[in-house]
């Protein structure tokens, strides 16, 4: 078929689709008028707003490797085509993403293989911001895990415990990566702090504000090699994670679910 052949199809295609949804937005519109507006189920059982996690990912998007590591391509644009499409490129481990156990094992699972009972995670957020304001190379350490449970008590099974340490306000500035000319310099997990949360908790991912679960001078990736084999999961680059409480929040973890795939960029929210 030709492509003004497509692309006719295509825009009769929507116009019919669009004639379909004005006819039941007018219907559902009607019924809403009749009953009161309700949360949705997921806020009832005790939450009662919901926060993005979620970096917007764009070209510019600092990266691990220091090289832009996501590109857009509009192909088709509604001038032209009436209707807009874009074509990217992205390496999964770029803007707020999944580290999948697959990322730092030979046989692990893929991101497409997370069970999906483990995206939905009691939020744990562990506060390093003061030290980290003094120190660009601090760690999340078992003593902070400690007094985290002497505050709030047990971590709950299948939760992500999340490392605050302020970092995400440097996102747009060079000093996110903090390369040195040698080493990156931001806040990580100590690869103890994450041996404590396999042997004692149920914990099923770590996030950090960072670009690595690994503080940034770290040589070894001593952390993505003590938790991801375990068929745990991570998440980097999340954000506003001053804006949750330190318990109590529920993360869902909408991640991708390419075949075979190491991670990926992911739309993350809390519900509090």
């Amino acid at each position: 078929m030709c492509d003004i052949c497509v692309m006719n199809v295509v825009k009769d295609k929507m116009l019919s689709r669009r004639n379909f949804f004005k006819g039941a937005a007018m219907a559902s519109a009607g019924a809403a008028a009749a009953t009161v507006a309700s949360a949705p189920a997921a806020l009832a059982d005790g939450h009662g707003a919901i926060e993005d996690m979620t970096h917007i990912l764009h070209p510019d998007f600092p990266t691990y490797f220091g090289e832009p590591q996501f590109a857009m391509e509009q192909v088709f644009n509604f001038a032209e085509h009436s209707f807009n499409l874009f074509t990217y490129n992205v390496n999964e481990h770029t803007g707020t993403h999944i580290d999948a156990p697959l990322h730092f094992g030979a046989d692990g699972m893929s991101v497409d293989e997370i069970p999906v009972e483990n995206l939905i995670a009691p939020l744990c957020v562990i506060d390093i911001a003061a030290r980290a304001a003094d120190d660009a190379d601090a760690q999340l350490t078992p003593e902070d895990i400690r007094a985290w449970i002497a505050t709030h008590g047990d971590i709950p099974d299948n939760a992500c415990v999340a490392m605050h340490s302020g970092w995400s306000s440097k996102v747009d500035t060079d000093s996110y990566r903090n390369f040195d000319g040698a080493a990156q310099h931001y806040p990580g997990f100590h690869a103890d702090a994450a041996q404590m949360l396999i042997e004692e908790t149920g914990a099923m991912s770590i996030a950090v504000d960072t670009l690595s679960l690994d503080h940034g001078m770290s040589a070894d990736f001593a952390t993505h090699y003590a938790w991801l084999p375990t068929g745990r999961f991570g998440i980097e680059n999340i954000t506003n994670l001053d804006k949750v409480p330190a318990a109590g929040a529920t993360l869902v973890i909408g991640a991708p679910k390419h075949k075979g795939g190491t991670g990926g960029p992911a739309r993350i929210f809390a519900l509090v």
